[in-house]
């Protein structure tokens, strides 16, 4: 375990895993890359409930481009987030950022002080990623990715929420034989 001395050390810290991360997830990484909606070849809906989501394994070709319309049924804020497992257990520290410094809240995301934090860390912290949707209670988004050609990797959808993930809110993507 990392014991940091000052809160600055910890956001240091936190801002570069965040980088490396944004970096993988906005560009074409292991689980694939942002995708055109125009290109979807077909559209999944994801409901995401406390504390799980509708469905609970989701099917795709290799290199498909698939859009997600995400609902948030529960009364908790939501992420639905497309990722390695080492990826979202990386992304997780950041979330829990968020929740120390007042920008997630169980039912809410509070606006003012994620831009507060942002222009503080000089990284944005709006949570604004290719492959993720922070939605909350009630709200709905859209993600369009397209899923890598290999697919020898372990993606998975999941939540990472403090306490959300290690409560089962995660889902496999199976991948069938590319397009």
């Amino acid at each position: 375990m990392t014991l940091f001395r000052s809160g600055a050390a910890m956001a240091a810290a936190l801002l570069a895993t965040t980088a490396a991360w944004a970096a993988q997830s906005d560009g074409d990484g292991p689980a694939g890359k942002p995708g055109d909606a125009t290109q979807a070849t077909r559209t999944i809906e994801v409901v995401m409930h406390d504390i799980y989501c509708e469905p609970d394994s989701i099917s795709v070709a290799a290199g498909e481009t698939v859009l997600f319309l995400i609902r948030n049924e529960g009364q908790l804020v939501h992420e639905f987030n497309i990722s390695t497992p080492d990826m979202h257990h990386e992304h997780m520290p950041e979330m829990q950022m968020m929740v120390d410094h007042g920008v997630l809240h169980a039912d809410r995301i509070d606006h003012d002080m994620a831009e507060t934090m942002s222009a503080q860390m000089g990284h944005d912290m709006h949570h604004y990623f290719a492959n993720s949707a922070l939605v909350e209670p009630g709200q709905s988004a859209e993600l369009a990715w397209t899923f890598p050609k290999a697919g020898d990797v372990v993606i998975e959808f999941a939540c990472t929420v403090p306490g959300h993930y290690d409560a089962g809110m995660v889902g496999p993507f199976q991948m069938d034989a590319g397009q």
